[in-house]
């Protein structure tokens, strides 16, 4: 059991490391037994690991940080390296695209997922109680929902839904430990570094967080900026090769990836509907491809950056039923195809997500009327993470990485019915 001490505080908090091995034990066993790490080959193996397979596969075969889609087509910074190169370890353990290093690498999905458990435990124990604290442990545990993307997807989202609970939990730390210790500070700005190597949108909140450890804490102004800034360096030191490798090969600046263009594309052109329907445009499409390789990468997505500029510059009334629709499908859930004669998976599949999101916001309605600490903190986290999404391209998973936050809302808009119920009747 690990202890975590807290000013405010009466007792340690103590993880409850059983809710750890069950998640884990869970998420490995159906995995195993669902054979959910047997993926496709069709396009030559694609769906396994998508992108990011094919960059860790050019690496392990010594073409580099390289060839995200069919082909060699040269060197990349479409994704952020960290869950790429997880990949690219695995394939050069266990072999480019093979079953074993699926299996390894969904099992490490599953550390992460579990890890995630703990977080929640943590985070709904220093903001609400610990029966909520348990409540949301064991459903992130156990809710067959919470674990679909470390069972199934070779993808960063499972590692960045940690990351970032595990940013909330040391932000929370922090605001009950006087505005943080210089070990918690390192530690919040590690976070953040592998975050902005994993997936990017979440370092939205990282000024977030800074700001509201001082407002709750009030600690000395000049030491605590000194903290501030430490994390703020390491931050940087993490992103620094990244950027530095960039540099040398595109002779411009990249902070974390250089795709925004072509997914602004995607999103917002004649043809969109609002989210990617199927892959990327150039999936099978030979002269698409050809140009990619031809002209690199820079050049292709900016020809697609200016072109859905231009796109929104004359179609405001349209870019903005897009992104109403975005808006819609992040909270409400992203159409999928649906295999004939079995509309009732998808029809349930909408309704849980709807369910999830509308416990999630009604119990963050909740917690800011009744002045619950870190409400306002998870606000932001609503407020902020999805606006990029409303505006670009939508699908399920970018929701995955506050998923934590929604849950435990959920519970303790429940939770607090409950109460009031018993209440009720016992005054009856």
């Amino acid at each position: 059991m690990a202890n975590i001490a807290g000013s405010e505080q009466q007792e340690p908090i103590r993880l409850p490391w059983k809710i750890f091995w069950v998640a884990f034990a869970v998420r490995v066993l159906y995995m195993t037994l669902a054979h959910t790490y047997r993926f496709r080959p069709g396009e030559d193996h694609f769906q396994f690991g998508w992108e990011a397979g094919r960059i860790a596969r050019a690496l392990v075969n010594g073409y580099g940080y390289a060839d995200p889609f069919f082909g060699h087509t040269g060197p990349t910074a479409w994704l952020p390296p960290l869950y790429t190169f997880i990949i690219a370890a695995a394939f050069k353990v266990f072999g480019v695209y093979s079953h074993m290093a699926a299996w390894s690498i969904l099992t490490l999905n599953s550390i992460f997922s579990a890890l995630t458990a703990l977080a929640i435990y943590e985070i709904a124990y220093r903001c609400f109680n610990p029966r909520v604290a348990v409540w949301s442990g064991w459903l992130w545990a156990l809710y067959p929902a919470a674990m679909q993307f470390a069972v199934r997807w070779v993808w960063e989202m499972t590692l960045t839904c940690m990351l970032f609970s595990w940013l909330i939990v040391m932000t929370l730390r922090m605001a009950d430990n006087g505005g943080g210790t210089w070990r918690q500070w390192t530690i919040f700005g590690a976070l953040g570094g592998l975050i902005a190597l994993t997936q990017p949108t979440p370092l939205m909140m990282l000024p977030v967080c800074v700001i509201w450890i001082y407002l709750k804490a009030r600690p000395r102004f000049f030491p605590a900026l000194q903290k501030a800034t430490a994390a703020a360096l390491i931050v940087i030191a993490f992103m620094t090769p990244w950027v530095v490798r960039n540099y040398r090969i595109f002779h411009t600046f990249i902070p974390m990836r250089d795709n925004f263009g072509a997914e602004n594309y995607m999103g917002n052109s004649d043809w969109s509907v609002g989210f990617p329907w199927g892959g990327l445009i150039w999936y099978g499409q030979n002269k698409l491809q050809q140009e990619y390789a031809i002209v690199g990468e820079i050049a292709f997505v900016k020809v697609r950056g200016d072109a859905a500029k231009q796109w929104i510059a004359t179609h405001h009334s349209r870019y903005f039923q897009l992104a109403a629709l975005r808006t819609y499908m992040f909270w409400a859930g992203v159409p999928q195809p649906v295999v004939p004669h079995k509309e009732y998976v998808e029809y349930g599949r909408e309704i849980n997500f709807a369910f999830g999101s509308i416990a999630g916001l009604l119990g963050l309605a909740l917690a800011l009327k009744r002045k619950i600490k870190g409400a306002w903190l998870f606000a932001a986290a609503f407020l902020l993470l999805p606006l990029p999404y409303y505006f670009v391209t939508v699908q399920a998973r970018f929701r995955h990485v506050f998923e934590p936050l929604i849950m435990i809302l959920g519970v303790y808009l429940f939770q607090s019915a409950e109460k009031r119920r018993k209440a009720s009747t016992e005054t009856a």
